[in-house]
């Protein structure tokens, strides 16, 4: 199965392949944005792949457009109502700044004091 690590929380999942990242932060309570409701429509829930991205589903053109309206996209962004864990590995994934203010404004109860 594959097995996520959410940083900057350290918080761990294994889930099934064919699993989004999104679905596995869910799972996992990984406080990870999602204002569209993972339907590839914002890059709210926009993440890095440090590590197992040749493990991944591969980028399509949706994603490509929404991401282009992500703040800091680098080589290793993805959306991750889109990314797929395909392979059975361990994946490192960390939550951008902007996806995890989405989460904080989305969950407001759970904001550090």
């Amino acid at each position: 199965m594959p097995k996520v690590r959410f940083e900057p929380d350290g918080i761990e999942v294994e889930v099934k392949a064919g699993t989004t990242i999104l679905q596995a932060a869910e799972q996992a309570g990984a406080r990870l944005g999602s204002a569209c409701g993972g339907v590839c429509a914002c890059a709210s829930c926009h993440v890095f792949i440090t590590e197992g991205w040749e493990g991944l589903s591969e980028v399509d053109e949706c994603e490509e457009d929404i991401l282009d309206k992500a703040f800091d996209v680098r080589r290793n962004s993805r959306l991750a109502c889109q990314a797929q864990l395909q392979a059975e590995r361990a994946y490192l994934v960390t939550i951008s700044s902007a996806s995890r203010q989405t989460f904080f404004d989305e969950h407001p109860e759970m904001r550090r004091g």
